[in-house]
């Protein structure tokens, strides 16, 4: 038995490393298909079409600026019909058509369940399989195209429809839900943009850059650059991915080996979600849009609230469905249900399994916990000992929670990000087997961390205040 689950640890580490840099030497680590996936067989394809979409946008913005949107939508047609072709455009098409005449009806429950039964449709078999089986045709990224560009046109869909049934009179068209939908960029990986921004932006008739703008979009563009080849380095001599699948090799590590590779997976992840958004609002910016930012680091994470890795979604989620429930999210009760709808959504939006249902109930209840510890301490005589000290000395208590609640994040996500027996063995060894030692001094090093990051956001809120009472001046 010891010897049939080494082999097999041993197969999976194998099959996690592939020939990489020939000149070097050194073999890559494939264990991330997302990742493999813009370096290989997507590169030239996502270099093209984009490539395209920026010089059909430039020439868009100059000549017809008031019908740019149109001019989107056209080459985001063209691009999804010459890469997926046209039974899956036609897909495409019948879900916003469905989305489109719920909408009609301006009824905020009845596109709730249109949508989500939409989603449901891409998400759960035997539909998803049915849906797909009409793309024929076989080639690497089918899948990956077919599920991400469905999955995001539903959110698109359900973010028109929600809009359209605030909209005080009349309704948007459905051409306006089409040129939202087919803004070539964010058609198959996102971020989701509202519907309500969206259309805001590309209205807007007169296109003028601030003095420092462009400046910033070749800086950025330059950092994604950075960031694309440092990650390149680090697959080709860390393997932080693919170690964990040798749990034999993992429980020969150090507590303090466990933890960094948990917290470098969670970093690695960030930097990829970081790198993806980040080129395509690039590019979107370039489209004079402000789309979503890239997720917030995850070195700086000490709240569950601010947990995200897509800021898109979050956003979406947040708009129509957390904030839509939970309101001021000071209430105990509706807190909780406003976060059960949501990881109820973002379950089926990531595709329910198994490993997704530990990941949202763990997620769901730190969000939760977060606010029961904070509305115990404020009761007395908790209340009263915190007005008592000084900020720096409340700083320093929360920051202890803070810390705790950092390593509470990052356990719950490897979940997800990894497997579930390498959670488990990095939860056992850091609480269980590592106690006290490696605890404390691993919360410890956590503490100083949040300390630095706290007094980084107290001096960013002084330096805010300041430019508001500046500007009230």
């Amino acid at each position: 038995g010891v010897f049939f689950a080494d082999s097999v640890n041993r197969k999976a580490f194998r099959d996690g490393i592939k020939p990489g840099w020939h000149y070097f030497g050194r073999k890559m680590d494939v264990a991330d298909f997302e990742w493999v996936m813009w370096f290989t067989s997507f590169r030239n394809v996502i270099i093209f079409a984009l490539s395209g979409h920026v010089l059909f946008g430039k020439i868009c913005s100059m000549i017809v600026p008031q019908h740019r949107a149109v001019m989107y939508m056209l080459y985001g047609v063209l691009a999804v019909l010459g890469s997926m072709g046209l039974v899956y455009l036609m897909i495409i098409l019948s879900h916003c058509l469905v989305l489109y005449s719920v909408a009609l009806a301006k009824q905020k429950w009845l596109c709730y369940v249109a949508g989500l039964c939409c989603l449901a449709s891409i998400k759960i078999e035997p539909f998803s399989s049915w849906q797909s089986g009409f793309v024929t045709g076989a080639f690497d990224l089918q899948d990956v195209l077919f599920y991400g560009g469905s999955s995001f046109t539903i959110m698109r869909c359900m973010s028109f429809a929600l809009e359209s049934s605030e909209k005080k009179e009349g309704i948007y068209s459905i051409f306006d839900l089409l040129k939202y939908n087919f803004y070539l960029p964010f058609f198959f990986f996102g971020p989701v943009m509202t519907f309500d921004q969206y259309h805001a932006q590309v209205s807007t008739r007169e296109l003028r850059r601030k003095d420092d703008e462009m400046r910033n979009i070749r800086v950025h563009a330059l950092v994604h650059v950075g960031a694309i080849i440092a990650v390149d380095i680090f697959f080709h001599f860390f393997y932080i991915l693919t170690l964990p699948s040798d749990l034999k090799f993992m429980n020969r590590l150090s507590d303090w080996s466990l933890a960094g590779l948990a917290y470098s997976n969670l970093v690695y992840d960030w930097v990829k979600a970081a790198v993806m958004f980040g080129v395509i609002n690039t590019i979107a910016r370039l489209d004079h849009l402000d789309p979503p930012q890239p997720p917030k680091c995850i070195t700086m994470l000490y709240v569950f609230a601010e947990t995200h890795f897509d800021r898109g979604i979050n956003d979406w989620l947040c708009k129509y469905v957390y904030d839509h429930i939970g309101e001021n999210h000071d209430n105990i009760v509706k807190e909780f249900m406003a976060t059960i709808a949501t990881f109820a959504v973002t379950t089926l939006w990531l595709g329910p399994c198994e490993i997704v249902y530990i990941w949202s109930i763990f997620n769901c209840f730190g969000l939760n916990f977060e606010l029961w510890v904070q509305k115990f301490f404020q009761q007395e005589p908790f209340a009263k000992l915190e007005s008592k000290m000084s900020a720096a000395m409340s700083r320093r208590i929360r920051a202890v929670f803070g810390a705790a609640n950092f390593w509470a994040i990052v356990l719950y996500n490897i979940l997800a990000l990894n497997s579930l027996e390498f959670a488990l063995l990095v939860t056992k060894r850091l609480l269980l087997t590592g106690f006290p030692v490696s605890t404390l001094s691993i919360w410890f090093i956590t503490y100083c961390g949040v300390q630095l990051i706290k007094e980084r956001e107290r001096i960013l809120a002084i330096e805010e205040e300041k430019c508001d009472k500046a500007k009230v001046e």
